[in-house]
């Protein structure tokens, strides 16, 4: 989703905006712009690539708007059309009066766009978010109240959004709204910030307020009026920021689980940079040393992890398996460790860790270590031991995980599993260019895909109350995704204390399907795929015992809707990919559960957030 900042006050605004940019680069993008208020009008400032170009194009216009006090500032990862400097934020409506940026993806921008090029809007770039500039100013001719504008626009929009607007005729006025997106304003003395996180901010204020969903907030130099979608005023909650860098916020969401859930588009995003910038270029993986000679001498992978992380290499063995020819096992640290490994130097051995310090994992690595295996390491922390230990580096960058159940540091071991394994078929030559090219590309909008999920999670949330009271809970997969009904299966139990198991769907007949009945919920992972008909059938077995069935699936098939009490949909996606997009709702639902029941979502009971003892 990008970044924000926004400024009015009392000081220059110019070196507000970009410093606060710096701060969010952690998001990933691939241009930035500000937009700043002179006496006269607005002027917008882009460039595309990293934030010391905009630096230099604001250094050839000082002069223009040294003595501004109020600004828009954005990076944006690019999602409709390319990273040009047309496509960058701040975007303007056709007159250059209205002026706004934009985190988020707005889902019906081409109903919105066809309407209002048919009422004479002329559009410049190719972006979602060039729609809500056209939309605000027209309401705004209509009304001559930006902020109400701004309410009447976002009732025509749907999909997810955080927007910070200015315009010519309101000389120190920002308006800013959200839904599904994070916003939040910091307040100062006769100063208000605005930001799409804290760091952006922290330097310059403590204090804070976070927008909810569907709340439009005004700022002037002394003011800030927060009012509900139908322009009701609310009351403020100002929070004070902690310093601490760990706490520094939920950003608005109840429990660190829930934003860092909604973290993971930017997760992909941040994983992305600097190693895949184009369908048709190279994967580029700087700290991993395989080179063709030595997968050409690789007789096996082994690779070793621990809980969360050991679902991901489950579906990193599928996929390296698929992409690259070369056997791969999976095993959990704790059982590698206690026998003898066929293990040599003709074996790549893979160790997987959020904290690159679990004890189990980091003694299997220096086991095979000492029999001359390559060791590569997936982490979200480059300063462990286990990345001290490593030959090969792939670092995750999910930034600091709060929650105790992992969600986003899964996603992003599992993109490094794709990045890694696409890398490696690229030098092996064991996938065609154009197969190549198209996997790039299907992975480069996954991000896009996430923030739908995030954007829609009305059935979700139907089916954790249906579900809540319940004592035990199966998911069902095949294939690539019967790691995710383990994964799935693994949160419900984590913040729930809920009996969940997780179940090739295939194995049901063998055993478990003698547990079922009228009482126990099935959710059955049903991507289109291989696979897809052969799940489907399972399912019916299941409803056949009277069992609850619940559906997690991208299809559109009728036959559906008389087999399940529930769907749960998600966008169309690539079978391979399919794990990425499916775990967002099994997050989601044993978030959701965990919330019904009173559960501490955040630091379940008995759990640690790094297992440093074996």
């Amino acid at each position: 989703m990008c970044g924000i900042v926004g400024y009015v006050g009392n000081k220059s605004v110019a070196d507000i905006l970009v410093d606060g940019l710096e701060q969010l680069e952690y998001r990933g993008y691939d241009s930035s712009g500000v937009a700043v208020m002179n006496k006269e009008e607005i002027t917008v400032f882009k460039a595309i690539g990293k934030l010391n170009n905009l630096r230099t194009e604001l250094s050839k216009h000082v002069g223009e708007f040294e003595k501004a006090t109020m600004g828009i500032g954005h990076i944006r990862w690019a999602t409709h059309g390319a990273p040009t400097v047309l496509n960058a934020h701040p975007h303007t409506c056709n007159c250059g009066n209205l002026v706004l940026v934009h985190n988020g993806i707005i889902e019906n921008y081409k109903e919105l766009r066809e309407m209002l090029t048919k009422e004479g809007c002329v559009f410049r770039s190719q972006t979602d978010t060039e729609v809500v500039a056209h939309l605000v100013a027209r309401m705004y001719a209509k009304t001559k109240d930006l902020a109400e504008a701004v309410r009447q626009a976002s009732k025509q929009i749907e999909g997810a959004y955080a927007l910070c607007v200015m315009h010519n005729n309101h000389k120190n006025t920002l308006v800013l709204t959200k839904r599904n997106a994070p916003l939040l304003v910091g307040i100062g003395e006769g100063e208000f910030f605005a930001a799409s996180d804290v760091p952006a901010i922290i330097k310059h204020t403590k204090k804070a307020m976070y927008l909810n969903d569907n709340q439009v907030v005004v700022l002037t130099p002394d003011k800030m009026t927060l009012t509900d979608s139908e322009g009701n005023i609310l009351p403020q909650k100002i929070e004070i920021l902690p310093w601490e860098p760990v706490a520094l916020s939920k950003m608005g969401y109840k429990h660190y689980m829930l934003k860092e859930i909604h973290e993971q588009p930017d997760v992909i995003r941040n994983i992305l940079v600097g190693k895949l910038h184009a369908p048709d270029e190279n994967i580029i993986l700087n700290e991993v040393k395989l080179t063709k000679e030595t997968l050409k001498n690789l007789n096996r992978i082994q690779i070793i992890a621990c809980g969360t992380s050991l679902h991901a290499a489950m579906v990193g063995k599928y996929i390296i398996e698929n992409f690259c020819g070369i056997a791969v096992d999976v095993e959990a640290s704790s059982e590698y460790i206690y026998r003898r490994t066929v293990t040599d130097e003709h074996t790549l051995v893979i160790g997987v860790s959020q904290s690159g310090e679990t004890a189990d994992t980091l003694t299997a690595i220096k086991q095979s270590k000492a029999k001359g295996s390559h060791i590569l390491i997936i982490t979200n922390r480059p300063d462990s031991a286990m990345a001290r230990e490593a030959d090969s580096l792939v670092p995750v960058n999910a930034g600091i995980e709060v929650s105790v159940a992992a969600t986003k540091s899964y996603t992003a071991q599992l993109m490094a599993f794709y990045l890694l394994a696409l890398y490696m078929a690229e030098v092996k030559e064991s996938v065609s260019k154009e197969e190549l090219k198209n996997l790039k590309a299907e992975m480069m909008i996954l991000p896009q895909k996430i923030e739908q999920v995030l954007s829609t999670t009305e059935e979700i949330q139907k089916s954790a109350r249906k579900y809540s009271s319940t004592k035990d809970f199966i998911y069902v997969a095949r294939g690539i995704n019967f790691p995710t009904a383990l994964e799935g299966a693994l949160k419900l139990k984590e913040i729930s204390y809920i009996n969940a198991t997780g179940y090739p769907a295939g194995e049901l007949k063998h055993g478990p399907i003698a547990m079922l009945d009228e009482t126990m919920p099935v959710l059955s992972i049903l991507m289109n795929g291989c696979v897809y008909e052969k799940l489907l059938s399972n399912s019916e077995e299941a409803k056949a015992r009277n069992a609850r069935m619940i559906a997690l699936t991208n299809s559109k098939d009728e036959k559906l809707d008389d087999l399940f009490e529930n769907i749960i949909r998600v966008p169309d996606v690539d079978e391979l990919y399919s794990p990425l997009l499916a775990i967002i709702p099994l997050q989601l639902l044993a978030y959701y559960i965990a919330e019904f029941l009173g559960k501490d979502v955040d630091q379940p009971r008995n759990l640690a957030k790094s297992v440093t003892v074996e």
